[in-house]
């Protein structure tokens, strides 16, 4: 039995150093608890870009290109390891932590940014980066598009753990490409929240017969209005809450056994239990007696470079 924390708390909205600073303090708290893995959601350093759901095409382009460069500045090069707080933090307190941030390249003169979540072991060390293969709708004018590579699992306190950011856990290929690989604990950093959310964090728990981790991101008004000039006429109204977070634990079982946690700011915790991920298998295993092998195959491109390809067991 392993626990785990979900950190559902506003960031410190285009201010990286504050941000890594508030959940090197998450990480902290959540060891206190007894916490071996920490969650943070999607885009959590320096914040997710709210405002292009408000902005208007066209209209709003120069109020958008000045955020971009203040978001631009302030997302993460982890070739300058910028991330090291964290790294440091999951070493002094022996947790593995899963984190969202916004990544830029390490070529200063590249503009491109990346919707990343990073996998860091209790050893400090850098497990995994997966970049979000497809920025849903207005986030494609701030992200561009990932590739494969991170697209896979690491071994954990609680089983094997893999990460998919928001609506990534509406592909299918995506989902198989994870199941594939033996996922214990599905977790899923977002800016998603509500009903149907909530019901597809059960879905994907029955389907995969693993443990869910939703990851929600939270804020209201005050906590962006004043980040950059202008927000303030997109935010009037500072007790508004634009995002309710609605992190969730979500067992193999499609029960959800802790949260939603919703229009709150804290830290939601759950024990994992990884032999019921081998329980709800003994009759539901989509890559194992349910997958029929003899008539599908995914084959999955980890970059331009390299193919993979992903069979279920025969």
């Amino acid at each position: 039995m392993t626990k785990i924390a979900i950190v559902q708390r506003a960031p410190a909205f285009l201010d990286r150093a504050k941000c890594l600073d508030a959940a090197v303090a998450g990480i902290a708290e959540a060891r206190a608890a007894g916490a071996g893995l920490v969650i943070f959601p999607e885009a959590c350093i320096p914040g997710y870009p709210a405002w292009i759901w408000r902005l208007r095409p066209g209209g709003d382009m120069a109020q958008a290109e000045q955020l971009h460069r203040v978001l631009l500045e302030n997302a993460v090069d982890l070739s300058l390891d910028h991330i090291q707080p964290l790294r440091d933090a999951a070493r002094e307190n022996t947790v593995t932590v899963v984190c969202g941030m916004h990544e830029r390249e390490g070529n200063a003169s590249r503009g491109t940014l990346y919707n990343t979540v990073v996998t860091i072991g209790p050893d400090g060390a850098l497990l995994n980066r997966h970049r979000k293969v497809m920025p849903t709708n207005p986030e494609r004018m701030v992200w561009g598009q990932g590739d494969a590579t991170g697209v896979k699992t690491v071994a954990s306190a609680c089983g094997r753990i893999g990460a998919l950011v928001c609506w990534e856990s509406y592909m299918p290929l995506v989902r198989f490409a994870l199941y594939a690989q033996g996922i214990d604990l599905y977790i899923a950093p977002t800016y998603d929240s509500g009903d149907r959310w909530l019901a597809t964090m059960q879905h994907i728990a029955r389907e995969g017969a693993c443990w869910v981790a939703g990851s929600g991101v939270a804020f209201r008004g005050r906590d962006i209005r004043d980040a950059a000039p202008g927000l303030d006429a997109l935010y009037p109204e500072p007790d508004e809450w634009i995002n309710p977070g609605d992190s969730v634990v979500v067992s193999p079982s499609g029960a959800i056994v802790a949260g939603p946690l919703r229009k709150e700011e804290g830290i939601l915790y759950a024990d994992i239990d990884v032999a019921k991920t081998a329980d709800a298998r003994r009759t539901l295993d989509v890559v194992g007696h349910y997958a029929r092998p003899d008539l599908f195959t995914l084959h999955v491109r980890g970059s331009p470079l390299a193919s993979v390809q992903v069979d279920p067991a025969p």
